[in-house]
């Protein structure tokens, strides 16, 4: 990375936002797409492993994003790093060994809720066939907790150092992993055993392993990446690093777990409602979640841009560097808000057969559903950008506290009234979503707006 000396920075940060952010964001959506290949397999099986599969990556997806939140943390210290540009290679090393210790500690943390996971459902009042479907798919998917948040930590070492293609091409590998995977153990294709649900989870542990190695591999094989040493001394502690990875790192995993958590409850919200409202659930849900994939990559490139000022002392590039990932975070989510609008039936065919006779109920829902998403496409890309800019400025404490408040105390309080207390019921609980997106979103624009006044910048 480059500090600007265009004589038109605009459009200097804009064109450097756009080189992260673009294989960031295809990154993402490949990343999405391995788990919309598990949903499409998976579909294809009934409404009944749909439903247990959707219950167990709430509960994965949610302890997943959360532990990656946490080592989130080290996008923000290495772009501060390498913009500070004294001792970098030292530096950056010390920050990606630690990122790779609270993997593995927090993993195992995390394995041990997927293990749980039968008991937690059942905890909750979801159907108890149910339950106990999800928790054999959760007893086998929980074994790619620690690689998973392992190669996100690799991938932020690598998109900081300026070779997010490298990202980019070990998810394209990990989706065609994961398609053959599912392909030969859902289906039992190749003379292999038919393992339906239990094979789609054994696809998604495979392909994590791959992903992982695959990392492993580029880092060793590259001479820029190579120099850093990241695996030199692996067991050595760096507690300084460690704490300030747990300080910085621990309100983004909270502010995920808020984030990620309304989601979540909102599908076992739509549990207790019925297994068609949360089928349906699950389609529109990927569909939104995959168009939130381009302002995530955004946002990723916003706190490693904005970081990286940070680092160097240079307040306005900072600002511009956040203000040119909002602007094209919320071009793009208008795009998809109007996809979403004119064309639900056809982008509900990626997932199923809405022609079908017996998915009518399923598909009238999510074509609901879908309405909603498309009102809170704008909002949800804003909030995501804003906090990932604040988070440049390792600015995470008050966001943190922004998203609990809004995502839980107004936003499920919202999906809970109207879904169970209105005739509303499924579109009540979306709307509930809409209400906390905006709330928080407007929040944390706000903040970076003021992020001078705050106290926010560097000196």
């Amino acid at each position: 990375m480059t500090r600007v000396t265009d004589p038109h920075p605009w459009r200097t940060e804009l064109r450097a936002t756009l080189q992260l952010a673009v294989p960031l964001a295809a990154t993402n959506l490949l990343q999405m797409l391995i788990h919309a290949i598990d949903v499409i397999f998976i579909a294809r099986l009934g409404d009944q492993p749909l439903a247990a599969s959707s219950l167990g990556i709430a509960i994965f997806g949610l302890t997943m994003w959360a532990m990656t939140g946490l080592t989130g943390a080290c996008a923000p210290l290495i772009a501060a790093e390498l913009g500070r540009r004294r001792h970098s290679v030292r530096e950056v090393r010390r920050t990606v060994r630690m990122g790779l210790w609270v993997s593995v500690l927090f993993g195992l943390v995390g394995m041990a809720i997927g293990f749980a996971g039968e008991a937690i459902l059942l905890a909750t009042g979801q159907d108890q066939r149910i339950a106990a479907m999800s928790g054999d798919f959760l007893a086998i998917l929980s074994w790619s907790m620690i690689p998973m948040i392992m190669a996100s930590v690799f991938r932020i070492f690598v998109a900081a150092l300026g070779k997010p293609g490298y990202a980019t091409a070990i998810t394209l590998l990990a989706l065609g992993t994961n398609l053959l995977g599912n392909w030969i153990l859902v289906f039992g294709n190749l003379g292999a055993p038919a393992l339906g649900l239990e094979g789609s989870a054994l696809s998604s542990l495979i392909t994590s392993l791959a992903m992982l190695a695959a990392y492993v591999v580029v880092i060793g094989l590259d001479r820029q990446l190579r120099r850093y040493r990241i695996f030199g001394r692996w067991w050595r502690p760096e507690w300084q690093r460690l704490r300030q990875i747990m300080v910085i790192g621990t309100p983004i995993a909270l502010t995920v777990l808020a984030e990620a958590g309304l989601f979540s409850g909102a599908a076992l919200l739509m549990g207790r409602i019925g297994e068609s409202e949360l089928a349906a659930h699950t389609l529109a849900l990927n569909l939104a979640a995959l168009a939130f994939q381009i302002p995530f990559g955004i946002a990723q490139a916003a706190t490693i841009r904005v970081g990286f000022h940070f680092g160097a002392g240079d307040r306005a590039a900072a600002g511009r560097a956040g203000w040119s990932a909002m602007a094209l975070s919320v071009a793009f989510m208008g795009t998809t808000a109007t996809a979403m609008l004119a064309a639900p039936h056809l982008i509900l065919r990626l997932y199923v057969d809405t022609e079908d006779a017996k998915n009518a109920v399923m598909v009238g829902l999510a074509v609901q559903y879908l309405m909603v998403a498309a009102a809170f496409q704008l909002f949800d890309g804003a909030q995501a950008v804003a906090a990932g800019a604040l988070r440049g400025l390792q600015d995470t404490r008050t966001p943190m506290v922004i998203a609990v408040l809004g995502y839980w105390a107004i936003g499920f309080v919202t999906a809970i009234g109207l879904g169970f207390y209105s005739a509303l019921q499924g579109v009540g609980v979306w709307l509930g979503l809409a209400v906390g997106l905006v709330v928080v979103a407007g929040l944390l624009s706000w903040r970076w707006h003021r992020r001078e006044r705050l106290g926010l910048l560097p000196v």
